[in-house]
């Protein structure tokens, strides 16, 4: 219940603050992002990738299900216009037309992440704690982006907040579904695992996405290589010595 309460409140606390950070300092937030890319891909490779691997199910049968969840989030992606790693694309719509790109943004996002809260209920390891906390860490910049696009597309502040409600139960509801099929034996094991593979593939596309995209013209960047290794050095930290 703790998790639950912390994945919701910090989806939704990062949200609100769209309303008082209108114009937010791009090359600090660009910052935030790649620090977050850089842990997720690390968690990705030091903890989910092992995970999936050391399990009873066919090496290929993951393999193939890690690829099909990086072009699902490119699918996703093209819903949601990149707003699930963390980056603001604001569109001059018709009116007509804003109510129906923020729904198709929201449910993008909401099948993005409630398939994440399917894989912390299937981490169960030592490591579930750097999986939790790599989620939360997602969970922040995603939310104050779609919170941005929101107050953008949606006249409406009203059902903007009431957006970012549904968008912040999502990854909550992921875990207490997932986890009333694991209690009742609704899915087998094997399912979880490809859920697990799926949400790894998945995070593989955003977290490469936030790093590339941090620097367009592919100029190295001291400062960002800086962050993006300490997002690394973090990772490790919290998966081998914590």
């Amino acid at each position: 219940m703790t998790n639950i309460l912390i994945l919701f409140c910090i989806a939704f606390a990062a949200g609100l603050l769209a309303f008082y950070i209108p114009k937010y300092n791009a090359k600090n937030y660009k910052l935030l992002l790649v620090f977050a890319g850089s842990y997720l891909f690390s968690i990705t490779i030091l903890h989910i990738l092992p995970e999936l691997f050391h399990s009873k199910v066919n090496e290929e049968l993951i393999g193939i299900f890690i690829l099909a969840g990086f072009f699902l989030q490119q699918g996703l992606e093209y819903l949601s216009n990149g707003v699930e790693h963390g980056h603001v694309h604001i569109h001059h719509h018709y009116d007509k037309h804003r109510d129906a790109s923020s729904l198709l943004v929201l449910i993008a996002l909401f099948i993005h992440a409630f398939l994440e809260g399917g894989l912390l209920v299937n981490s169960n390891t030592t490591g579930s704690g750097v999986l939790f906390w790599g989620i939360v860490l997602h969970k922040a910049p995603e939310a104050f982006a779609l919170m941005s696009v929101l107050l953008c597309e949606v006249k409406n502040k009203s059902r903007a907040i009431f957006y970012l409600i549904i968008f912040s139960m999502a990854t909550p509801a992921g875990l207490f579904f997932s986890n009333y099929l694991l209690v009742n034996n609704q899915l087998p094991a094997q399912g979880f695992i490809i859920i697990f593979a799926l949400v790894a593939g998945s995070f593989l596309h955003i977290s490469t996405t936030i790093v590339f995209e941090s620097s367009p013209e592919h100029k190295f960047n001291g400062k960002k290589m800086a962050v993006a290794i300490l997002g690394a050095l973090v990772s490790i930290v919290a998966e081998y010595i914590i």
